[in-house]
């Protein structure tokens, strides 16, 4: 007798999305593992998908992905012996699933295509490439300020409200990934049509897979969206060479779900009721990033809603420990001080021009200093001729780089920033290297004169020595 066969009824308790049966040890084939999936059965209604989360001696703790409504003790259990697999194929690329990675466009059938299994361990870390290659996303706070890495992984931390989705949509159109894969957790339709409508918009929508679990749809398929996501991206990666690019969002709709279940499940719980083994949920899938030696590579960028701009809140606080820093998210702008990527190090300056990293700590500095006029300035303080290029500094900084609106391409980002430091400061008062300074700083009389120069045509041998 096979273990698919055996039927387990005596169902013991149904609270939530959890199902409790006990399935005694003693019967041939009752091996049940953690993560395997089986088949709910239940009179008058279609059988449910259920994925084991609990083995306690002869009671085997399940989630029903489509929910336990209607569901009654008389219900049957039939475990399946393995763990959920997800469709892959290069024929999934412009589809889109749901939570359960069942497609839900009209798209042709996949019943065919191979499968993978879902939960699967993350690379050694000792046999993974140094990340040493750069993602160009187009958004001039990123390429120039924090620079995204292949296999890095990545929060975008934002308060709710924040145009946090339009930032994601922006990068998954100009990032230079050669396959993204979206997540979208607890989306309201707007959001998804949103994505949707933006990748197909901008021409991409044929490299991207889309995985969506939507608000009206079970709480447990966004536990499982994650791992669907990122199995399909290694399989990209490892398989075809991919460079993937792999877009969640929201992470605290993920942890969130953690908690509901937690609470269904009576688990004690831990800070402001999420699970003691959040951090270890949460690092089990963004350690999924990973550049491969001798193929592709995973990149994972995710969104983290911040609950009333609290950094210290339990998703955030675990999330840093995790992640190679973070993008901070405010008043539709990108926040430089808060806004960190540990890994920039590795291809500035190396894949980037040479001045990359002193006009970006010069820049940076100054809108430091910049900050700080405008303090003195709300207290009534004198302000010296200094403060006031400050002042003018802080103004094109924004208007020019923070807004998240902001597009254009790394050198092109540069060289705006040499005009807005010409603009506002003379040479001596960047305090950068000299060398970097004659070739790239140009003071805006010098502008204007070549600038007046080509309006006469170019200059004559006696102009020259006239000069």
């Amino acid at each position: 007798m096979t273990q698919s066969l055996i039927s387990y009824s005596q169902i013991l308790q149904i609270t939530g999305d959890i199902l409790r049966v006990r399935v005694p040890a003693t019967e041939s084939g009752a091996r049940v593992r953690l993560a395997d999936l089986a088949v709910v059965a239940n009179r008058g209604q279609p059988d449910s998908l259920a994925q084991v989360i609990e083995l306690d001696r002869d009671v085997v703790t399940l989630q029903v992905l489509a929910g336990t409504r209607g569901l009654s003790t008389d219900a049957s259990v039939r475990f399946l012996g393995h763990p959920m697999r997800v469709r892959y194929s290069p024929n999934i690329l412009g589809r889109v699933f749901r939570g359960t990675g069942d497609p839900i466009d009209s798209g042709p059938d996949l019943s065919q295509d191979p499968t993978v299994a879902v939960s699967g361990a993350s690379v050694n870390p000792v046999r993974r490439v140094l990340a040493s290659k750069m993602i160009r996303t187009g958004v001039p706070m990123i390429d120039l300020f924090n620079c995204l890495v292949e296999s890095q992984k990545i929060p975008i931390f934002s308060v709710a409200g924040e145009p946090y989705n339009e930032f994601l949509a922006r990068i998954g159109t100009q990032a230079d990934a050669d396959i993204v894969v979206f997540g979208g957790m607890g989306l309201v339709f707007d959001d998804y049509h949103f994505f949707r409508r933006s990748f197909e918009d901008a021409g991409v929508f044929s490299r991207t897979v889309m995985f969506v679990n939507q608000a009206s749809d079970p709480v447990v398929e966004r536990l499982l969206l994650p791992d669907l996501a990122l199995a399909v991206a290694e399989r990209f990666a490892v398989e075809e060479g991919k460079r993937v690019l792999v877009l969640l969002t929201d992470m605290t709709a993920f942890a969130d779900a953690l908690k509901e279940i937690g609470i269904a499940m009576e688990r004690v719980p831990s800070n402001r009721g999420y699970g003691g083994d959040l951090y270890s949920q949460l690092a089990r899938r963004y350690e999924r990033a990973c550049d491969f030696r001798g193929a592709g590579s995973v990149s994972i960028l995710s969104v983290t809603t911040m609950p009333g701009d609290d950094v210290t809140h339990p998703v955030p606080d675990n999330t840093g420990y995790i992640t190679e820093g973070q993008f901070y998210l405010h008043d539709g702008m990108i926040d430089p001080f808060g806004s960190l990527s540990r890994l920039k190090q590795h291809v500035i300056g190396k894949q980037t021009r040479e001045d990359h990293a002193q006009l970006m700590n010069t820049m940076v500095r100054l809108y430091a200093e910049a900050v700080d006029a405008e303090q003195k300035q709300a207290m009534a303080f004198e302000l010296s001729p200094y403060d006031l290029k400050l002042l003018r500094y802080a103004t094109l900084f924004r208007e020019r780089f923070m807004r998240i609106t902001v597009s254009m391409e790394l050198e092109q980002a540069m060289d705006l920033g040499w005009e807005c430091l010409a603009e506002c400061f003379e040479a001596q008062e960047l305090f950068m290297r000299q060398h970097l300074i004659d070739k790239y700083f140009k003071p805006r009389h010098q502008k204007l004169q070549q600038s007046n120069t080509g309006l006469h045509g170019p200059p004559t041998a006696q102009s020259d020595l006239v000069a």
